[in-house]
């Protein structure tokens, strides 16, 4: 797809998005099959409702638009998620594996962060308000999300990791 103006970028970052976000839902039943904290894995599961609300939102935005949903695969996410999987092949303890489990869960989280804080601000540039609106909604979700990580790491998995339970 052609990218000549602004619109054509806003589209074709929406789509990026929502290749993520699919891909992003196929990867979190085997971190969470992967995760021996308990509240880890509750926090993948948890995840995957609010992530199938997040395609949900893409596939409105893309609607109103009138454009599909399809697009290219988002390489930027097929890399991190291959770097992950590649991550919980390693022979590691299970404490050790959490703590690696949560910083590949930051780098994908971050990775959204980014593309949906770039992708809101060009719906606001271009007028789409309810875009910008629901893109604000699902950025404010994958900063807590990010938050949630970060406080499980350090008050639990990061803990139990460094004192090799």
């Amino acid at each position: 797809m052609p990218m000549h103006t602004l619109e054509d970028l806003f589209v074709h970052e929406l789509k990026d998005l929502y290749s993520a976000e699919k891909q992003i839902l196929r990867a979190l039943p085997k971190m969470a099959k992967a995760a021996s904290s308990e509240k880890l894995r509750e926090g993948f599961e948890e995840h995957r409702p609010q992530t199938e609300g997040h395609v949900e939102r893409l596939e409105q935005i893309l609607e109103e638009l009138g454009k599909p949903t399809r697009g290219p695969k988002c390489a930027g996410m097929e890399g991190i998620l291959e770097e992950g999987k590649e991550l919980m092949e390693e022979d590691m303890d299970e404490s050790v594996c959490d703590a690696a489990l949560i910083a590949a869960a930051q780098r994908v989280e971050h990775y959204e962060i980014a593309g949906y804080g770039a992708v809101r601000t060009l719906a606001k540039m271009l007028g789409h308000s309810d875009a910008e609106k629901l893109l604000q909604q699902t950025l404010d979700e994958e900063k807590e999300t990010d938050e949630k990580l970060t406080e499980l790491a350090e008050s639990e998995v990061n803990v139990a990791a460094q004192a090799g339970d």
